[in-house]
């Protein structure tokens, strides 16, 4: 456990001599994570825009790599997911508003897998996690009943639910920010 505390002052000086810069990225995410809810049509169309250049460019580099180094083991798994990976960020790229409702399909589908995995878990451990394992069968069953009113909702829910999901994550994370910039700054005083 020693070992750790060397990491963990450097950390924690880390984090106050720097907590102003902290703070300003925590306001940036809140600002974005707010307008994203405001307007989740144009967070959502930007979402699905970078994950298209995101996937064309690591498709590009993956085919470069594997070109590269086309001797070692794994060639034709390597050129497989580079160019799924360039074909996928090219149909994001092309028709951004169907790239979203395809998103739309994965998030419905992660919900309803989170959902039942959550409930799952809580019923598995309901002797351990003794009155608390309720609260995880209730975000199992919100986590669905999202899924299903999203589901129900499309097309026009692809409009929204990623931006306004990817907004709600931005404040936050801003909002975590901020308070470890503050409490940091707190700490030195």
């Amino acid at each position: 456990m020693s070992s750790l505390q060397p990491d963990i002052h450097r950390f924690e000086r880390s984090v106050h001599d720097h907590w102003v810069l902290f703070l300003v990225e925590g306001v940036v995410l809140i600002v974005l994570g707010a307008t994203a809810i405001v307007i989740p049509p144009l967070a959502t169309l930007a979402a699905t825009i970078v994950l298209g250049w995101l996937l064309l460019v690591s498709g590009i580099m993956g085919l470069i790599t594997t070109f590269w180094i086309r001797s070692a083991p794994g060639f034709w798994w390597s050129l497989i997911s580079g160019l799924l990976a360039i074909v996928v960020g090219v149909m994001l790229l092309a028709a951004p508003v169907r790239g979203a409702v395809s998103l739309t399909l994965v998030l419905i589908a992660f919900f309803i897998v989170e959902g039942v995995v959550s409930i799952m878990f809580a019923l598995d451990h309901k002797r351990q996690l003794s009155g608390r394992w309720s609260w995880m069968v209730a975000s199992g069953v919100v986590d669905i009943i999202l899924a299903g009113l999203i589901l129900a909702g499309l097309p026009s829910t692809a409009a929204w639910a990623i931006g306004l999901l990817v907004g709600i994550n931005m404040v936050f994370g801003g909002v975590a920010l901020a308070i470890m910039a503050l409490h940091a700054r707190e700490a030195s005083a």
